[in-house]
């Protein structure tokens, strides 16, 4: 009897135990808000210019078609994509743990891909070379440690950043059409945006922020907005030149 009475407070327990992390997810869940629109570019963008890779042919026979610039990249309708859209200010907590996952930067084709890469201070930051010919990364960044390494084809490379720092240019000094940028956030409140000019923000907690959207060769466009506990709120910016 008293071994049916113990089991059946361990059973009583855990079943608490479990009601009240459920309950827990569930509120935490509530109070979350989110964050989505969409980044346009008003007018006539400038066309991608075409790049010249018989410097180095095995970058050239990388491409079935002549590879072009990425500093513009707008569809027909206005869909900006690769603008980094982050919260810039109304945060409160600003002890946020990078997380578990790596950030990759692929250089395929001889260009970064993506062209725009956002990531979390501390959080670690992978590097592949998918070429056959050697390449060599430098981030030349304000805010962090500069560094220059040469990485052949298939040898791992893999480098952190200390500090928030938005955007560190990145090149490669074999190839001088290769460039990128690299955005760098205390906080994960950040996005890019797709070929679609899209871009969502999860998991913000409620407040009051500004909200920045940066792309490399327009001025920084900033807007104020409120969100509310759970609230999934919409916020779009247009570009012009």
């Amino acid at each position: 009897m008293k071994r049916h009475r113990y089991l059946l407070t361990i059973c009583v327990l855990t079943t608490l135990a479990l009601l009240v992390c459920i309950l827990s997810a569930w509120v935490a869940a509530e109070s979350q808000s989110s964050l989505k629109g969409t980044v346009k570019f008003d007018g006539t963008a400038p066309k991608p210019s075409r790049i010249d890779m018989s410097q180095d042919p095995l970058c050239a026979k990388a491409h079935s078609s002549p590879a072009t610039t990425e500093d513009f990249v707008v569809a027909d309708n206005g869909d900006f994509a690769n603008v980094v859209v982050y919260v810039s200010d109304g945060l409160t907590n600003h002890n946020f743990q990078p997380p578990a996952e790596a950030a990759t930067l692929e250089q395929k084709g001889c260009q970064y891909k993506p062209h725009v890469l956002a990531l979390q201070a501390g959080q670690k930051f992978d590097v592949v070379n998918s070429d056959e010919t050697t390449h060599n990364i430098h981030p030349t960044p304000n805010n962090n440690r500069e560094w220059n390494m040469t990485q052949p084809h298939g040898m791992p490379l893999e480098q952190t950043f200390a500090r928030e720092e938005i955007a560190v240019p990145v090149k490669c000094n074999v190839h001088p059409w290769m460039k990128g940028y690299i955005a760098v956030f205390k906080h994960p409140y950040f996005a890019v945006t797709d070929k679609n000019g899209s871009f969502e923000i999860k998991d913000l907690p409620p407040g009051t922020y500004t909200i920045t959207a940066w792309q490399e060769k327009l001025p920084p466009q900033s807007q104020k907005i409120t969100v509310g506990s759970g609230e999934a709120k919409t916020l779009d910016f247009t570009f012009k030149r």
